[in-house]
């Protein structure tokens, strides 16, 4: 039986700690959340030299304070769960800011490996940094690796594997801190030995001394579960009144600021500067996509060739599938023919097969590519760039840059789009974050925009329906801003190097948002082919599109049959094209009626998922709302559209 060990990667953000991960585990992946947490957790294992290893990514932060839910969760998976190993993913371009981070694991005596990533970044500029003096600095195992090549990683684990073993455990380094500040972090540490052993069992003393000094409401607050801990609290406070009043700070200042010192020259010995800085590439390529006029029509022209390329390339695929498909289904119409009765026929190849085809031939063309062209624009590193220049627009609408992020995302998928959402500082522009990016039109919204407008009425068409999409999703922001008022706060984020897209890392992404499709929307596509299959023969279909009728007919305009897949389509939003396909000929629908069609299928709720993923970030009071309007809106700018598109055309 294979040995086994626990492995967390820990570090900044944008210091390649998911490459790395993907690097380590491949696709034995799975992804849910810390228990009782809205926070992402990523798993994965791998076997090397007859270990099993499991591999935890750890959300990525900048210290192992309480700021965020992401710390609290990291610092406790640390302390508590206490994995064999954590390796800290440093970028070796930004040492001294990342040690920061390193600092503070040390300071949690957590058993620590150095990755030094991104070495080949640092060498472009100019930058060279000495692992050896590095390790002798830290007192632990330093390995320099490139996430997106590999390079590194299999001694990475040879390090892993090594760190188990007694013999070539190292000591590590204790951060020292100025003679004041030592004194009173000694004293202090005293107390909670004395005091609180069973404390000390989870947590290092010297660093629950520590913490308490900086005043963390977290670790005073786990204080209070013990007998003796507010005799500890009160002595802490009085030490950290006259740390105060000696340096004329808060203290939680002073200590980091002592961090920062020992981060700077530890950076300072091993760092050596080989080249004068010369502009760069990537640093050119910087200035033009950050500028404040020419980024602009950049991130335009970046966005209208995505969208047309994931049309033409769709268009293309779906057409070819499309009459390989048709001269299959006439055969196995034939073929069970012979030996079934009628009904299971019809079951059959109308149903099972049919859901089968149109989902290979409606929605995979376009969804794959974007999937692709998503995962390049994320690995280049140009997403943060997008965030920086609509942080202006975005402030108009109560939020700040931050949330074009998972804006995008929400073109690919509004799941993670809405759990993307908790980047947001507050509460409040988390809720104001969901709220807009639920009408962005996601990849199986764009199967429907790009299958059935971009496809019979033309791209133009499909792309006047992305640019009005983006006209409502700014003016309802305005308006929810007013109702929810508040003052946005100010766009702080790291804008990381340009890279060069890894193809692996680029393919691994694809499939892990592909396969949930296949997994998921494949299963629900047939069984509402089946459904509507099976409701034909009954008869049952003919009530539903009876009672549709007013609605669909009546207000916008649409055959009462397309009902259906309006119904159906609070499942997956492939399936209404699926389904449209199934109930009415494509090509008995008028230009003005695919369009009405397909603009109420953008603006309502996404999916099931969605409505899951949005109770279970903010209730079902918040959910339902959202649920509501967006139906509401959905319905009611069907049948305005219908009536302007009717008044244009007939004139």
């Amino acid at each position: 039986m294979a040995k086994q060990l626990r492995v967390a990667l820990a570090g900044n953000a944008n210091v390649g700690k998911s490459a790395i991960f993907n690097q380590l585990t491949g696709l034995n992946q799975t992804v849910g959340n810390w228990p009782g947490k809205t926070v992402e957790k990523a798993e994965g294992t791998l076997f090397f030299r007859g270990y099993k290893i499991r591999i935890v990514d750890l959300p990525g932060i900048y210290s192992l304070s309480t700021f965020s839910i992401e710390e609290i969760v990291s610092r406790d998976y640390i302390a508590v769960d206490k994995p064999d190993v954590i390796v800290n993913v440093i970028d070796a371009s930004a040492l001294e800011r990342n040690l920061y981070f390193t600092l503070q694991l040390l300071e949690l005596e957590a058993p620590i490996i150095i990755a030094l990533n991104q070495v080949d970044f640092a060498a472009k500029k100019g930058i060279r940094i000495e692992g050896e003096k590095l390790s002798t600095a830290l007192g632990v195992p330093v390995n320099s690796t490139v996430a997106i090549t590999g390079s590194g990683i299999t001694e990475l684990l040879e390090t892993i594997i090594e760190a188990r073993e007694p013999r070539k455990q190292t000591q590590p380094l204790k951060t020292e801190y100025g003679r004041e500040i030592e004194e009173k972090i000694q004293s202090l540490e005293k107390l909670v030995i004395t005091e609180l052993p069973q404390l000390c069992m989870i947590y290092p003393a010297r660093w629950v001394a520590i913490k308490l000094l900086e005043r963390d409401t977290d670790v005073a607050g786990k204080l209070d579960n013990y007998k003796n801990g507010k005799q500890v609290l009160d002595y802490a406070e009085k030490l950290t009144s006259e740390l105060e009043a000696i340096h004329g700070e808060t203290s939680a200042v002073i200590i980091a600021s002592e961090r920062y010192g020992l981060a700077a020259k530890i950076a300072k010995t091993v760092t050596t500067i080989e080249t004068p800085p010369k502009i760069s590439l990537e640093q050119k390529l910087d200035i033009i996509t950050t500028h404040k006029i020419l980024g602009y029509p950049v991130l335009a022209a970046i966005l209208a060739s995505m969208f047309t390329l994931i049309f033409v390339g769709g268009s293309f695929v779906s057409t070819g599938l499309d009459y390989v498909f048709s001269i299959f289904t006439v055969h196995s119409e034939s073929f069970f023919s012979s030996f079934l009765p009628e009904i299971a026929v019809q079951l059959i190849n109308n149903g099972i097969l049919s859901g089968i085809i149109a989902g290979i031939t409606i929605a995979l063309p376009y969804i794959v590519p974007f999937y692709i062209l998503l995962a390049l624009l994320e690995d280049s590193g140009y997403l943060p760039r997008a965030a920086f220049l609509m942080d202006n627009l975005m402030h108009k609408i109560g939020l700040h840059g931050k949330a074009f992020i998972p804006l995008i995302l929400g073109y690919g998928c509004t799941v993670p789009a809405c759990m993307g959402c908790r980047i947001m500082e507050t509460q409040r522009e988390r809720f104001l974050s969901a709220f807009v990016v639920m009408l962005i039109p996601c990849a199986a919204r764009t199967v429907v925009i790009l299958g059935l407008v971009g496809r019979f009425v033309g791209l133009h068409a499909a792309l006047a329906l992305y640019a009005f999409d983006l006209v409502l999703v700014f003016a309802l922001g305005r308006i929810a801003f007013k109702v929810l008022p508040g003052e946005p706060v100010g766009l702080i984020m790291e804008m990381p190097s340009y890279k060069k897209p890894s193809p692996k890392n680029i393919l691994l992404k694809t499939w892990s948002r592909t396969k949930d499709f296949v997994y998921i929307a494949f299963p629900i596509i047939i069984v509402g082919s089946i459904a509507i299959v099976a409701s034909d023969l009954s008869g049952l279909i003919d009530y539903v599109v009876k009672g549709s009728s007013p609605l669909m007919s009546g207000w916008l305009g649409l055959p009462a049959e397309t009902g259906i897949p309006l119904i159906f389509g609070i499942l997956r939003k492939e399936l209404t094209l699926v389904l449209l396909q199934e109930v009415v000929p494509l090509s008995s629908l008028s230009a003005i009626q695919m369009i009405v069609f397909t603009l109420v299928i953008m603006i309502y709720v996404p999916c099931v998922a969605t409505i899951a993923a949005c109770v279970r970030e903010f209730g079902w009071k918040k959910a339902s709302a959202i649920a509501v309007i967006d139906i509401a809106l959905a319905l009611l700018l069907g049948g305005i559209a219908f009536r302007l598109l009717s008044l244009l055309m007939s004139g």
